[in-house]
């Protein structure tokens, strides 16, 4: 028996010999394709205050819940969860096409004991009226890889097992820019509320005053009325704040996984305007941003395919060997001369089958061809998504500076319009328009502020996340 497994090894290792010297593979093989870039993106970068690596951008806010958000975030949230368990499939899969390379040995072992015919054509007068029979071998079956089907096919499963990476990145990145986004929204209205609080409290102090004025005879009954409707107009506006920031507080409780999340009012001003990107070739998107990598990666498994599905037109050859002992007694199955071994060779040759293996070249072809266009429509997409990006963040800058020097000026006008109204040079109406026009300057500026910040994440979304810090420094 000791031989036998001599020959069965030696059997496996030829296998394994032939699947290395057989290098034919049938099918393209993968060239990234040349795409037209631009030199330079649409919108000009400011070449002040840059940075040269993204890694962890969400921390250029340089604020601490933030960071503590995000970090809950990418170790309970549920879409990353999901996304991490197709990887972990697209990897087994991996394993189980990679397998298909080595040839698999199975043991098998069989006893029967069965009853011989009394009126068949030899009657069991003749013969042992019962027999048996035990039998235990080795077998092995092997695919000579000769037009490299099952190394395109590894080639395709770890092209999607990296594509699965990227998917996961991609689900990543996507969750941390949607939660900066929702945070700096909760932190714009926790400002717009603080904002409400003093400007109630402005015209609570008016209606007090109104109060005592009218009673002194100073005033009519309109002015009181006027102040009446401003005070509950904001009061009305305040209690939507809060149930606008129970709204969003709500969004990311689900985006951090964490149902005890409690995050307390502060100041979107608190947050520092982070730096941008430098300037780079646009060409470095495709190193960066994992849906483009993904893109690429089904290309490559598409393009691969095709050779798995052109190797079916050409010869199928495999060997199988087994090796073993059989006896009619189990105690005489370890024995010399009961030893039993078969090798073999078969080899199937498409020769009529409709057009069905033809069929499916034309449809891997096809496939790749999608893929090819996905990936070309991925990239114009992302250098879309950065050009948006840096205009919008470049119009909200200019527009939060002009807001803020309109909240200033208007924050003076009602300043002077309080003395004169006190003083009894003005009407109540003038001083209640000039409270209104700097209660929406103070809104409209937290507004414009909070839409620059989401300008600044949805740029380093549109950049991957990421940036190459040799390409940058070039």
């Amino acid at each position: 028996m000791r031989i036998k497994n001599k020959m069965m090894v030696r059997f496996i290792l030829v296998c394994i010999s032939f699947s290395l010297i057989s290098c034919t593979l049938v099918g393209p093989d993968y060239k990234r394709p040349e795409i037209n870039l631009p030199n330079v993106y649409r919108q000009e970068i400011n070449k002040d205050n840059v940075v040269t690596d993204l890694s962890m951008w969400w921390k250029f806010y340089q604020d601490p819940a933030l960071d503590e958000l995000m970090d809950k975030a990418l170790k309970k949230n549920l879409d990353i969860n999901a996304a991490i368990a197709r990887l972990e499939e697209a990897d087994a899969y991996l394993q189980q096409i990679g397998a298909a390379l080595i040839p698999s040995v199975d043991l098998t072992s069989q006893g029967n004991r069965t009853k011989a015919t009394e009126t068949g054509i030899v009657p069991s007068n003749f013969v042992k009226p019962f027999r048996k029979n035990f039998n235990v071998q080795l077998g092995t079956s092997f695919e000579l890889d000769f037009w490299g089907r099952l190394r395109r096919a590894k080639e395709s499963a770890r092209a999607e097992y990296v594509a699965s990476q990227y998917s996961k990145d991609t689900v990543v990145l996507s969750l941390q820019s949607t939660l900066a986004s929702n945070y700096l929204l909760l932190r714009s209205i926790d400002s717009q509320i603080l904002a409400l609080k003093d400007n109630v409290g402005y015209r609570k102090e008016n209606l007090e005053l109104t109060k005592k004025r009218l009673e002194s005879g100073l005033i009519s009954a309109l002015d009181l009325h006027q102040a009446e409707a401003a005070f509950n107009n904001l009061s009305a506006q305040l209690s939507d704040l809060i149930r606008q920031r129970e709204v969003v507080s709500n969004q990311l409780i689900l985006l951090s996984g964490d149902m005890n999340l409690n995050i307390p009012e502060n100041r979107i001003d608190a947050l520092v305007t982070p730096p941008i990107p430098p300037a780079n070739m646009p060409s470095s998107l495709l190193e960066s941003r994992p849906d483009i990598k993904e893109a690429e990666q089904i290309m490559i498994a598409a393009n691969a395919n095709i050779g798995v599905a052109r190797a079916a037109l050409f010869p199928n050859i495999i060997l199988t060997a087994n090796f073993g002992r059989e006896s009619a007694e189990l105690k005489n199955i370890n024995k010399t001369g009961s030893d039993i071994w078969g090798i073999g060779l078969g080899l199937t040759l498409p020769i009529f089958d409709s057009g069905r293996a033809q069929a499916r070249v034309s449809q891997a072809t096809a496939k790749q061809k999608q893929a090819l266009s996905y990936y070309e429509s991925s990239i114009q997409n992302a250098f879309k998504e950065v050009n948006n990006a840096l205009v919008s963040l470049k119009e909200y800058t200019e527009q939060e500076n002009d807001l803020k020097l309109t909240q200033d000026a208007a924050k003076k006008a009602m300043d002077i319009a309080s003395n004169r109204y006190k003083a009894g040079y003005s009407s109540y109406l003038e001083y209640l328009d000039a409270q209104r026009v700097f209660n929406d300057a103070s809104i409209s500026y937290i507004q414009k502020r909070q839409l620059r910040l989401i300008a600044s994440v949805e740029l380093f979304k549109s950049l991957g996340g990421g940036w190459p810090v040799k390409q940058a420094n070039n």
